[in-house]
C-alpha cells in the first residue's frame, strides 16, 4: 500500500498522546495504592495532560490532510455501527475532552473526596476522570488498530498483532515521554517512568518482531495467472497497458524498491528499540540527565519510518495484476 503521511502522523501522535496519558494516570493510580510515594504532582499532571491533549490535536489537524473534502469530515461518524473508522472518529474526541479535564481538575485542585474504598484509598474527581480517560484510550487503540486488522484481503494487517502493536508502540513511546518531563519537571518519577518505558519498548519488540516473522511468511493465495484468468504456466507482463498511471497504480503501491524496504525495516528496528533503551538505560543509572529525552526524539522518529513500513508492507491483491508496476 502507499503510505500516506497524514494518516503516519495522525497515528503515531495520538497514540503517543494516548500512552503519555496512560502513563500519567497509571502514576496516580499507583500513589492511591501506595505503590508509589503520594506527592503533590499537580503541576506535572496538568503539564503532562497538556503534552497529551497538544499530541491528539495534532493528530486530528493531521487527519484533515487525508481527506478529499475536509468540509464533509462529519459525515466520517455517520457508519458508526459498523465501521472502525467512525468509532474512531467518535472516540477521538472523547478522548482528548477527557484529557483537558483531567488536566483542568489537577490545574484547579478538584480533589475533594467523593468516596473511600475499603482499604482506605481516596477516590477524588482526578481519578474519576482519569479512569474514563483510560478506558477511552484503549478503546481509541482497539478502534484505530482494528480499521487494519479488519481487512481480510491485506494480510500482512489482519492479524490481532497489528491491534497490539499499535498499543504497545503507543505505551512505549508515552512512558518515555512521560520519562522526559519527569526529567524537567518531576525528577524524582524518573525511575517509574524510565523502567516502565524500558519494559514496554521490550514487549514492542516482541510484538512488532512476532508480527514482521509473520508477515515474512505469509504465501500469496493467488497468483498472475489467477488475477489475469490465463492458466498458461508462464506469463510476464511487460506493460501496465497504457502510457500513464491511474489510481489503482498510485493509491495501492508504495513505489519504493525492495532495497529501500530493507532499510526502512532494520532503521525502525534500531530506532524505536535498540537505542531508546540504551538512551534510557544511560539516563537511569548512568546519570546522563539529557538521554532520556533524547531516547523519546529518537523513539518517536523510528516510529514514523516503522508506520511507514507498517503501509508499505501491505500487499494489496491487486498488485497481482499490475506487477510491471507494483
Amino acid at each position: 500500500m502507499k503510505p500516506d503521511f497524514s494518516v503516519i502522523f495522525l497515528t503515531t501522535l495520538i497514540g503517543a498522546g494516548q500512552g503519555l496519558f496512560l502513563a500519567l494516570f497509571a502514576t496516580q493510580f499507583c500513589a492511591l495504592f501506595d505503590l508509589l510515594p503520594v506527592q503533590d504532582l499537580r503541576t506535572f499532571y496538568a503539564a503532562g495532560a497538556l503534552v497529551a491533549l497538544v499530541l491528539t490535536g495534532l493528530g486530528l489537524v493531521a487527519s484533515f490532510f487525508h481527506l478529499g473534502r475536509p468540509e464533509r469530515a462529519w459525515r466520517a461518524a455517520a457508519r458508526w455501527r459498523t465501521s472502525w473508522l467512525s468509532r474512531e472518529v467518535l472516540v477521538l474526541p472523547a478522548f482528548m475532552a477527557a484529557v483537558f479535564l483531567y488536566g483542568l481538575a489537577h490545574w484547579m485542585g478538584w480533589t475533594a473526596v467523593l468516596l473511600r474504598l475499603p482499604a482506605g484509598a481516596a477516590i477524588d474527581a482526578t481519578i474519576v476522570i482519569g479512569a474514563i480517560g483510560a478506558l477511552l484510550a484503549f478503546a481509541l487503540f482497539l478502534c484505530t488498530g482494528m480499521i487494519y486488522a479488519c481487512l481480510p484481503f491485506l494480510r500482512e494487517w489482519a492479524s490481532p498483532l497489528t491491534v497490539l502493536n499499535f498499543v504497545l508502540l503507543g505505551v512505549a513511546s508515552g512512558f518515555t515521554l512521560a520519562a522526559g518531563l519527569a526529567s524537567a519537571l518531576s525528577p524524582e518519577l524518573i525511575p517509574f517512568f524510565g523502567v516502565c518505558a524500558l519494559v514496554f519498548t521490550l514487549l514492542a519488540l516482541a510484538g512488532r518482531g512476532a508480527s514482521l516473522i509473520r508477515n515474512a511468511r505469509l504465501k500469496p493465495r493467488s497468483t498472475i495467472q489467477t488475477a489475469v484468468g490465463i492458466k498458461h504456466p508462464r506469463i510476464v507482463q511487460i506493460s501496465p497497458g497504457f502510457q500513464g498511471g491511474s489510481f489503482n497504480t498510485r493509491e495501492f503501491f508504495h513505489g519504493s524498491p525492495r532495497a529501500a524496504l530493507r532499510t526502512v525495516k532494520w532503521g525502525f528496528l534500531a530506532a524505536v528499540f535498540a537505542i531508546p533503551v540504551l538512551l534510557l538505560a544511560a539516563g537511569l543509572w548512568w546519570g546522563a540527565s539529557a538521554a532520556i529525552p533524547a531516547a523519546f526524539a529518537v523513539q518517536y522518529a523510528g516510529l514514523l519510518a516503522e508506520r511507514w513500513f507498517f503501509f508499505a508492507q501491505a500487499n494489496h491483491p491487486q498488485n497481482l495484476y499490475y506487477q510491471a508496476i507494483g
